[in-house]
Protein backbone atom coordinates (compact mmCIF):
# COMPACT_ATOMS: atom_id res chain seq x y z
CA UNK A 1 0.00 0.00 0.00
CA UNK A 2 1.28 3.37 -1.02
CA UNK A 3 2.37 6.04 2.12
CA UNK A 4 0.19 9.02 2.26
CA UNK A 5 2.54 12.29 3.50
CA UNK A 6 1.15 14.73 1.85
CA UNK A 7 -1.03 14.96 -1.31
CA UNK A 8 -2.49 17.63 -3.86
CA UNK A 9 -4.94 17.10 -6.15
CA UNK A 10 -8.00 18.29 -8.35
CA UNK A 11 -11.23 18.45 -6.47
CA UNK A 12 -14.15 16.49 -8.17
CA UNK A 13 -17.22 17.97 -6.45
CA UNK A 14 -19.84 15.26 -6.43
CA UNK A 15 -22.80 16.99 -4.86
CA UNK A 16 -24.76 14.21 -3.58
CA UNK A 17 -25.62 12.94 -0.09
CA UNK A 18 -26.33 9.64 1.25
CA UNK A 19 -24.35 7.68 -1.62
CA UNK A 20 -24.24 3.86 -0.99
CA UNK A 21 -21.90 1.16 -2.05
CA UNK A 22 -24.03 -0.35 -4.75
CA UNK A 23 -23.96 3.24 -6.15
CA UNK A 24 -20.21 3.13 -5.66
CA UNK A 25 -19.66 -0.45 -7.43
CA UNK A 26 -22.60 -2.20 -8.47
CA UNK A 27 -23.38 -5.68 -7.10
CA UNK A 28 -22.21 -7.21 -11.11
CA UNK A 29 -18.60 -6.61 -10.71
CA UNK A 30 -18.36 -7.87 -7.26
CA UNK A 31 -17.46 -11.20 -8.95
CA UNK A 32 -14.45 -10.52 -10.26
CA UNK A 33 -11.80 -11.96 -8.09
CA UNK A 34 -8.65 -9.52 -8.67
CA UNK A 35 -8.25 -6.77 -6.38
CA UNK A 36 -7.22 -4.00 -9.16
CA UNK A 37 -9.06 -2.96 -12.01
CA UNK A 38 -12.47 -1.57 -10.65
CA UNK A 39 -11.68 1.89 -11.41
CA UNK A 40 -13.26 1.54 -14.32
CA UNK A 41 -16.53 0.96 -12.93
CA UNK A 42 -16.65 3.23 -10.22
CA UNK A 43 -20.10 5.29 -9.92
CA UNK A 44 -20.74 2.86 -13.66
CA UNK A 45 -24.78 3.60 -13.37
CA UNK A 46 -24.16 7.45 -13.35
CA UNK A 47 -21.20 7.44 -15.91
CA UNK A 48 -22.14 5.35 -18.43
CA UNK A 49 -25.32 5.13 -20.20
CA UNK A 50 -27.49 2.17 -21.03
CA UNK A 51 -25.68 1.10 -24.51
CA UNK A 52 -22.82 1.62 -21.94
CA UNK A 53 -21.44 4.78 -23.87
CA UNK A 54 -19.84 7.40 -21.61
CA UNK A 55 -22.88 9.96 -19.99
CA UNK A 56 -21.43 13.57 -20.86
CA UNK A 57 -23.24 15.59 -17.78
CA UNK A 58 -21.72 12.91 -15.41
CA UNK A 59 -19.17 14.57 -13.16
CA UNK A 60 -16.39 12.54 -13.47
CA UNK A 61 -16.85 11.71 -17.70
CA UNK A 62 -15.46 15.74 -17.83
CA UNK A 63 -12.50 17.83 -17.40
CA UNK A 64 -10.83 18.33 -15.46
CA UNK A 65 -12.35 16.03 -13.04
CA UNK A 66 -10.95 12.32 -15.02
CA UNK A 67 -7.95 13.07 -13.43
CA UNK A 68 -9.56 14.26 -9.90
CA UNK A 69 -7.77 12.65 -6.97
CA UNK A 70 -9.92 14.85 -4.10
CA UNK A 71 -13.56 13.47 -4.12
CA UNK A 72 -15.74 16.25 -2.13
CA UNK A 73 -19.08 14.93 -1.06
CA UNK A 74 -22.22 15.24 0.76
CA UNK A 75 -23.12 13.20 4.49
CA UNK A 76 -23.65 9.75 4.73
CA UNK A 77 -20.92 8.43 1.90
CA UNK A 78 -20.39 4.80 1.79
CA UNK A 79 -23.72 3.72 3.75
CA UNK A 80 -25.32 0.43 2.44
CA UNK A 81 -23.77 -2.41 2.20
CA UNK A 82 -19.88 -3.34 4.00
CA UNK A 83 -18.48 -3.82 0.65
CA UNK A 84 -15.07 -3.61 0.15
CA UNK A 85 -15.02 -3.21 -3.01
CA UNK A 86 -16.26 0.06 -2.83
CA UNK A 87 -12.86 1.86 -1.59
CA UNK A 88 -10.97 -0.49 -4.04
CA UNK A 89 -12.91 1.29 -7.53
CA UNK A 90 -12.27 4.62 -5.61
CA UNK A 91 -8.98 4.09 -5.05
CA UNK A 92 -8.02 2.53 -8.38
CA UNK A 93 -9.98 5.27 -10.19
CA UNK A 94 -7.03 7.73 -8.59
CA UNK A 95 -9.08 9.04 -5.45
CA UNK A 96 -6.55 9.45 -2.63
CA UNK A 97 -8.83 11.91 -0.16
CA UNK A 98 -12.41 11.73 -0.13
CA UNK A 99 -13.92 14.82 2.22
CA UNK A 100 -17.31 14.56 3.62
CA UNK A 101 -19.19 15.69 6.90
CA UNK A 102 -19.95 12.13 7.61
CA UNK A 103 -19.06 8.54 6.53
CA UNK A 104 -20.95 4.96 6.88
CA UNK A 105 -18.53 3.40 9.36
CA UNK A 106 -17.33 0.20 7.73
CA UNK A 107 -16.84 2.29 4.96
CA UNK A 108 -14.69 4.73 6.94
CA UNK A 109 -12.74 1.81 8.40
CA UNK A 110 -12.19 0.53 4.57
CA UNK A 111 -10.94 3.16 3.54
CA UNK A 112 -7.94 3.23 5.70
CA UNK A 113 -7.15 -0.59 4.94
CA UNK A 114 -6.60 0.78 1.18
CA UNK A 115 -4.85 3.40 1.65
CA UNK A 116 -7.67 6.33 1.25
CA UNK A 117 -8.12 9.39 3.46
CA UNK A 118 -11.71 10.08 4.61
CA UNK A 119 -11.16 13.21 5.75
CA UNK A 120 -14.82 14.40 7.79
CA UNK A 121 -14.96 18.03 7.86
CA UNK A 122 -17.68 20.25 9.20
CA UNK A 123 -20.43 20.62 6.95
CA UNK A 124 -20.11 24.43 6.97
CA UNK A 125 -16.62 23.92 5.97
CA UNK A 126 -17.59 20.95 2.86
CA UNK A 127 -20.52 23.43 1.84
CA UNK A 128 -17.68 26.10 1.50
CA UNK A 129 -15.58 24.05 -0.83
CA UNK A 130 -18.50 23.58 -2.73
CA UNK A 131 -18.29 27.21 -3.54
CA UNK A 132 -14.90 27.19 -4.20
CA UNK A 133 -15.20 24.47 -6.47
CA UNK A 134 -17.96 25.95 -8.47
CA UNK A 135 -15.92 29.31 -8.35
CA UNK A 136 -13.19 27.48 -10.35
CA UNK A 137 -13.04 24.16 -11.58
CA UNK A 138 -9.94 23.25 -11.74
CA UNK A 139 -9.91 24.00 -7.68
CA UNK A 140 -6.97 22.34 -5.90
CA UNK A 141 -5.98 21.21 -2.14
CA UNK A 142 -3.18 20.30 -0.78
CA UNK A 143 -3.41 17.61 2.28
CA UNK A 144 -0.89 17.23 4.81
CA UNK A 145 -1.02 13.91 6.44
CA UNK A 146 2.09 14.98 8.91
CA UNK A 147 0.89 18.36 10.22
CA UNK A 148 -3.11 17.07 9.74
CA UNK A 149 -3.98 20.12 7.49
CA UNK A 150 -5.48 20.82 4.92
CA UNK A 151 -4.85 24.09 2.33
CA UNK A 152 -5.29 25.61 -1.17
CA UNK A 153 -3.29 28.36 -2.84
CA UNK A 154 -5.48 31.02 -1.99
CA UNK A 155 -4.82 31.11 1.72
CA UNK A 156 -7.71 28.76 2.95
CA UNK A 157 -6.56 26.84 5.44
CA UNK A 158 -7.64 24.32 8.14
CA UNK A 159 -6.43 21.78 10.41
CA UNK A 160 -8.28 18.07 11.01
CA UNK A 161 -8.61 15.24 12.98
CA UNK A 162 -7.80 11.79 12.92
CA UNK A 163 -7.57 8.38 15.02
CA UNK A 164 -3.86 8.58 15.64
CA UNK A 165 -3.01 4.67 14.74
CA UNK A 166 -4.92 5.07 11.60
CA UNK A 167 -3.24 7.78 10.64
CA UNK A 168 0.21 6.06 11.41
CA UNK A 169 -0.85 3.24 9.49
CA UNK A 170 -1.19 5.87 6.23
CA UNK A 171 1.53 7.48 6.84
CA UNK A 172 3.96 3.91 6.69
CA UNK A 173 1.99 2.55 4.12
CA UNK A 174 0.91 -0.44 6.24
CA UNK A 175 -2.80 -2.19 5.87
CA UNK A 176 -3.20 -4.34 8.96
CA UNK A 177 -1.67 -7.47 7.37
CA UNK A 178 1.71 -5.96 6.42
CA UNK A 179 1.71 -4.03 10.15
CA UNK A 180 1.53 -7.46 11.72
CA UNK A 181 4.57 -8.62 9.55
CA UNK A 182 6.68 -6.34 10.79
CA UNK A 183 6.66 -8.39 14.27
CA UNK A 184 7.14 -11.46 12.47
CA UNK A 185 10.41 -12.08 14.47
CA UNK A 186 8.44 -11.52 18.08
CA UNK A 187 5.27 -14.06 16.62
CA UNK A 188 8.18 -16.28 15.72
CA UNK A 189 9.44 -16.38 19.16
CA UNK A 190 6.17 -16.74 21.16
CA UNK A 191 5.27 -19.19 19.14
CA UNK A 192 8.40 -21.35 19.58
CA UNK A 193 8.80 -20.55 23.78
CA UNK A 194 4.68 -21.20 23.56
CA UNK A 195 5.16 -24.89 22.41
CA UNK A 196 8.04 -25.21 24.95
CA UNK A 197 6.07 -24.17 27.69
CA UNK A 198 3.33 -26.19 26.86
CA UNK A 199 5.25 -29.52 25.68
CA UNK A 200 6.85 -29.66 29.38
Amino acid sequence: MEAFKTHQGIVAPLDRANIDTDAIIPKQFLKRIERSGYGEFLFYDWRYTSEEQENPEFLLNQEPYRNASVLLTRENFGCGSSREHAPWAIEDFGFRVIIAPSFADIFYNNCFKNGILPLQLPAEEVEELFSKTAEDPGYQLTINLEQQRIMDSQGYEREFEVDEYRREMLLKGLDEISATIQFETQIADFERTHKIYYSR
